[in-house]
């Protein structure tokens, strides 16, 4: 079984500091929930991001994403559209539309429900564990967006091109 495999969900809980901590390009995340505590239902991280931090132009096949700003502020880019969110804003990122979204904040705090579940072992093919439950130094050289293309393959998630603002 795979870390999001599906089975039955039962209850649990974590503590604020709880979660598998991952160092992911630049940024922190906490998982709290995978799809094997969810039944496959849906995944929840938690992401703390510096300024700067943009994903690439995607689009995701089979899941939903929706994003709470907990504090700071982001740009979302979602087809035509152009969303900016501060803190308390929600963002609904629907299967089938090319998005991306760029930190603008010195940081930004969010939480990433994805459904269904699975996507988040994309996080687990691309971070390192966490040293401890702060941003990691930054990266010595850009993304390897080649890797980054593979491996969102591998989800159903198919990598358009760089992030906004960036050629």
């Amino acid at each position: 079984m795979t870390r999001s495999g599906e089975q039955t969900a039962v209850p649990y809980a974590l503590g604020a500091d709880e979660g598998q901590a991952l160092w992911y390009m630049g940024t922190l995340l906490k998982v709290r929930a995978t799809g094997a505590e969810t039944g496959g239902k849906y995944s929840l991280v938690e992401e703390l991001c510096p300024r700067g931090f943009a994903t690439p132009w995607h689009v995701q096949g089979r899941e939903d994403e929706s994003f709470l700003v907990f504090d700071g502020e982001a740009t979302f880019f979602v087809g035509d559209q152009v969303i900016k969110a501060t803190a308390g804003s929600f963002v609904f990122l629907p299967q089938g539309i090319p998005h991306a979204f760029r930190i603008d904040s010195e940081t930004a705090h969010l939480f990433n429900l994805i459904t269904p579940a699975g996507f988040e072992d994309f996080f687990f093919d691309l971070s390192v564990p966490a040293q401890d439950l702060v941003l990691p130094p930054p990266p010595d050289s850009p993304p390897d967006f080649g890797a980054i293309a593979a491996a969102a393959a591998r989800y159903k998630c198919e990598i358009l091109g760089p992030p906004p603002g960036v050629e």
